[in-house]
């Protein structure tokens, strides 16, 4: 595993291009800030586990002041980068050390795609920010995810291989600079393994794989087929991490 990473603006992507390169392991603790609530996220930060590389803050309801909040308090607790995982454009924060700038490359519907991100530009012109262009591809996890409902959007059939590869590589075509394959909080299916070697074996950009995965030895499967960052998000607040 790679050691954890101290906070510096411009460099959250090189890190991640660094542990894709070298084969390093990195891993993501998820905080969703709706219904932030200090003492409970002051005992998960105690508990954060070692090979932690970063901590990302994000949800598909959350409001702005909640997100600003929770940012806020992560940073002043702890040394490891935070990394937005906006919900909505009005969910970001110059506070953070970098912002997953998503682009909704499963569905069809345009608000997600580049709607969201045209009305984000106003806020992100005058901070410092470090921006990341990422393919945000949803996975049929089983279950219908918070995601989908908010973005009205139907998630890519883990049956469909040649389709979730081809979407990861049209993303990257189109200039972003990571994939995130993302089964959805709470999934009962994480992506797998297959599909995981598959999208890798394309692309030359760092991946990301996060929901339903709930044990060590889903953890380990997820790198192993290829993952560069797994998130973690569910399973940590119920104490399997």
């Amino acid at each position: 595993m790679i050691k954890n990473l101290k906070k510096s603006k411009k460099e959250v992507y090189t890190h991640f291009q660094n542990a894709a390169q070298n084969r390093q392991s990195l891993f993501a603790i998820l905080f969703d800030p709706e219904g932030f609530d200090v003492t409970s996220i002051e005992i998960q930060l105690k508990r954060i586990p070692k090979n932690t590389t970063h901590i990302l803050v994000g949800g598909s309801t959350a409001t702005q002041s909640q997100t600003q909040v929770a940012v806020r308090y992560i940073k002043e607790q702890c040394k490891l980068p935070v990394v937005l995982f906006p919900g909505d454009y009005r969910h970001i924060t110059a506070q953070a050390d970098a912002l997953l700038f998503l682009s909704l490359l499963s569905g069809d519907n345009a608000e997600y795609l580049i709607h969201q991100q045209i009305k984000s530009v106003d806020i992100l012109r005058d901070t410092d920010i470090e921006i990341i262009p990422t393919g945000y591809i949803l996975i049929d996890g089983g279950i219908e995810t918070a995601v989908q409902r908010v973005s009205n959007t139907r998630p890519l059939s883990q049956n469909n291989i040649d389709l979730i590869v081809n979407t990861a590589l049209a993303g990257q075509y189109s200039g972003k600079k990571l994939i995130y394959l993302e089964a959805g909080s709470g999934a009962v299916n994480r992506v797998s393994v297959q599909i995981i070697e598959a999208v890798k074996k394309a692309i030359t950009i760092p991946l990301i794989v996060g929901g339903g995965i709930r044990t060590q030895q889903q953890l380990q499967d997820a790198y192993r087929a290829g993952a560069d960052m797994v998130v973690v998000g569910n399973a940590f607040e119920k104490g399997d991490f």
